[in-house]
């Protein structure tokens, strides 16, 4: 899926790191979608809450915040505290799917840099 150059490989173009960086948005875009979606729909089905309270709890618990709405029936309190631990691991894999292509850049770069100067 992410396909970073290797030890001895020279970097990628500026132009396929733009791509490398396009494509790491639109997982991540994906990812958050498919959360929010999964988390609309639990509060839906254990809270029976309108669709914009689902959006608003959702929402909130992906970005961190917290729920908005008090949870009324044990299986939605059970789906939100589930669903608030998976939004903590979410936020890192995100997070990670955000950095890594700048990361590996500037990382290679150095190495890459330290071999000319070995081969020198």
């Amino acid at each position: 899926m992410f396909d970073y150059e290797k030890r001895g490989e020279a970097l990628i173009s500026r132009t396929g790191f733009m791509r490398r960086i396009a494509r790491s948005f639109m997982v991540i875009i994906l990812l958050v979608g498919a959360s929010l979606g999964a988390g609309m729909a639990g509060y839906r089905v254990f809270e029976h809450l309108p669709w914009t309270d689902c959006f608003l709890n959702a929402s909130m618990l992906l970005g961190g915040m917290g729920p908005v709405d008090e949870m009324k029936t044990e299986a939605g309190k059970l789906f939100s505290g589930f669903y608030a631990l998976y939004s903590g691991l979410a936020f890192l894999v995100l997070a990670g799917l955000l950095f890594a292509p700048v990361a590996h850049r500037i990382l290679h770069r150095f190495h890459y840099d330290d071999e000319e100067e070995k081969r020198s």
